[in-house]
């Protein structure tokens, strides 16, 4: 009896198994090729569905950019009543105090306002600003950096020139101190802060710029309570 039920459930297996096998056969190369057509034409809906909602989308986060400006505007008021709030939350940020070196965060000391502007079409770019007090390594009042995309549809960026005073450029120190035998010795400080507004190299992906606009930008009172 078991070796008859085995029997049964071989037959059976083997029966499904060319069931299978005749149902692969029976699908002609017309049929598989209309499917893969028709695959084809869903997959374009689907396509136009993701670009309609990218659309919907731009406009939302235009619509509530705007909304946001006055909050924007009434919380840079209150921050300039805390002395040294942007350095302290630079200098808390654990991306941002990377790049700061000691002569950039006493020069930062004299930043005293920051602001971002998304562009009207979110997509193509945006502007962050550093207003300065009058301070002993540069003239001037406001530091800008500019993210856009071009004609041609590739990232660039461009900064504004820093005017150094007389020995005060950051971006040119050594990075290096002599020892006491007269010999350069590699310093740990790392490259200044300021050479962020020179280097156009990587736009597309500039990791500072990123992290000002979309992490410390949003809420920096998160950093600089840390």
């Amino acid at each position: 009896p078991q070796t008859a039920t085995m029997s049964a459930s071989s037959a059976k297996v083997t029966r499904k198994e060319n069931s299978n096998h005749d149902g692969a056969d029976e699908t002609s190369e017309k049929e598989q090729q209309e499917a893969i057509e028709h695959i084809d034409e869903v997959q374009n809906e689907i396509d136009r569905l993701n670009e309609q909602a990218s659309e919907d989308i731009l406009k939302v986060e235009q619509k509530y950019n705007k909304l946001r400006q006055p909050f924007f505007q009434k919380r840079s008021e209150l921050i300039a009543k805390i002395p040294n709030f942007w350095v302290t939350t630079f200098v808390n940020h654990p991306q941002v105090s990377a790049l700061l070196g000691e002569e950039d965060e006493e020069a930062l000391h004299y930043l005293s306002k920051v602001e971002v502007t998304e562009f009207e079409d979110i997509k193509s770019g945006y502007r962050i600003e550093f207003f300065f007090d009058e301070n002993p390594c540069f003239d001037n009042k406001v530091l800008s950096k500019e993210f856009n995309v071009s004609e041609s549809g590739h990232p660039v960026s461009k900064a504004t020139e820093i005017k150094w005073k007389a020995g005060k450029d950051l971006t040119k120190r050594t990075g290096q101190t002599p020892n006491k035998a007269g010999k350069k010795r590699q310093h740990e400080e790392p490259e200044s802060f300021f050479t962020w507004f020179s280097d156009h190299s990587d736009a597309g992906s500039d990791e500072l710029g990123e992290v000002i606009k979309d992490d410390i930008w949003p809420n920096p009172l998160q950093y600089y309570l840390v």
